[in-house]
């Protein structure tokens, strides 16, 4: 591997604005090692390799000007479900195969300004409804640690690209836990901040109230970076936040002692992994190390798994109902069962939704009137085997019949509550599979969880590990 392939996107920043590397030589390298890689992992579904060398040669020349931004010449991948102005954009659904948008979403715009350089775009489950990263168009994006296992979902296509240095920086979104959760398979950083933190727009329909855009990277301080740069409000997204005076690279030096930092193993409900359990405990005592009072707790919160099949199905169906026949063609097999369970659904089960929502928060704020973070396995299991319309899920977790989707209890109520979580590199399994540790905060404070991830990074550092490809 190309020693440029090994930097962070900060490092990268430097070597250019020193002119110790050019930009279209880190491009270069980057292109070179997605062609080397992606036949075998199918991370990247769309490459703009002309518009992307067109860039990097326009900011090499601007290197002799003043005011280029932090991201200047490097390079940046898309999940292909954000807007990208004349780039195919489709949601890795056959529905959408030739929709070319003529707008940038406000983070890419946001990224462009601040000199990154877009590449192209990374797979994702159709519409990312399932936390696989597989559909018919483009098939399955395969884990860089182990070819016959899943990258998870939806940011798939983004985790594993980053995983093996295929770019430094990708975009991700996460409606119940599809950035953390192709994080924590893939072994590299991953961070929801609070809803509304970055905002969204122009949007494809759907996930309104549980969408986070956010960062993939694989340190905590290029993560800080993207996110300083993709935040602030946008009156296009009527949810987005203010960002103040907000500086996430700053979060990074404040350390982490004498915090306090609740521990829970399950939730109170979910069915974990033993291995999982063990090395997200091991990690979770880490923090002692630090300064940090870490006390294990049951929270007392509950499974909110139904809910969110009957936000993701009604909202689906609602939007693809003047397509349906047609969809009903061209869909990912296991979303057969989704239309089959639509006409079930009423007005009162989603209004049941927003009452639970209210309930689950009503439990989840009481954790942080007595601890700063709460900290859990990101998922309850390593990367199993799927892809090619198989499972979306292990039918057993600890030998104990789950449902398909019970392996991703921990990311998605801090979706419905709206808080920042960030998912961190941990450890290995025996098979060599990454686990990730869970990380949430309170309402608005990335701060606190940047800077424990950033602490943790400093005792536990993972940025070295790459999947021998």
């Amino acid at each position: 591997m190309n020693d440029l392939c090994r930097k962070s996107a900060v490092e990268l920043a430097g070597l250019i604005s020193r002119r110790e590397a050019s930009p279209v030589e880190v491009l270069e390298v980057y292109l070179e090692m997605i062609k080397k890689l992606n036949p075998r992992l199918n991370a990247v579904v769309t490459l703009e390799e002309e518009k992307a060398l067109d860039a990097a040669r326009e900011a090499e020349k601007e290197l002799a000007g003043e005011g280029n931004g932090p991201l200047h010449g490097v390079p940046v991948a898309i999940k292909d479900n954000v807007y990208t102005a004349g780039i195919r954009t489709t949601c890795g659904s056959m529905m959408m195969e030739n929709y070319v948008p003529e707008q940038d979403a406000v983070l890419v715009e946001r990224l462009k300004k601040a000199g990154a350089i877009v590449l192209g775009k990374t797979n994702l489950p159709e519409f990312g409804l399932i936390p696989v990263t597989d559909n018919l168009l483009f098939g399955p994006t395969r884990n860089p640690w182990n070819l016959e296992k899943t990258s998870g979902g939806s940011s798939g296509g983004s985790a594993a690209g980053i995983a093996c240095g295929m770019f430094p920086l990708a975009s991700g979104n996460d409606g119940g836990g599809s950035i953390r959760i192709p994080a924590s398979l893939c072994g590299i950083y991953g961070i929801k901040p609070s809803f509304g933190r970055v905002p969204i727009h122009p949007r494809f329909p759907g996930w309104e109230t549980m969408n986070h855009e956010g960062p993939l990277t694989r340190t905590v301080e290029d993560a800080a970076l993207m996110l300083q740069v993709m935040a602030g409000a946008h009156r296009g997204d009527r949810m987005s936040l203010p960002q103040g005076d907000h500086n996430y690279l700053d979060a990074l030096k404040r350390g982490v002692k004498g915090l306090r930092m609740a521990f829970s193993p399950d939730l109170g409900y979910a069915v974990v992994d033993p291995e999982v359990k063990k090395i997200t405990a091991r990690a979770a005592g880490a923090f002692e190390e630090l300064g940090c009072e870490v006390e294990e707790i049951d929270p007392g919160l509950f499974s909110m798994e139904e809910d969110l099949q009957v936000m993701i199905i009604s909202e689906t169906m609602a939007k693809m109902e003047e397509d349906m026949d047609e969809w009903k063609e061209k869909a990912y097999p296991p979303y057969q069962v989704f239309m089959q369970m639509a006409d079930s659904i009423s007005g009162k089960d989603l209004a049941r939704v927003q009452m639970r929502r209210e309930e689950l928060w009503s439990k989840a704020r009481l954790i942080w009137e007595k601890y700063d973070l709460l900290l859990t396995p990101s998922t309850a299991v390593p990367a199993f085997t799927s892809g090619e319309g198989g499972p979306i899920g292990p039918e057993t977790i600890n030998g104990q019949p789950v449902g398909p989707v019970s392996w991703i209890a921990f990311t998605f109520p801090f979706n419905f509550t709206g808080q920042p979580a960030a998912s961190i590199p941990c450890g290995f399994t025996e098979e060599g599979l990454p686990v990730g540790l869970q990380v949430i905060g309170d309402r608005f404070d990335e701060h606190t969880v940047l800077a424990a991830s950033a602490a943790f990074e400093k005792i536990r550092p993972w940025s070295d590990h790459w999947p021998q490809l």
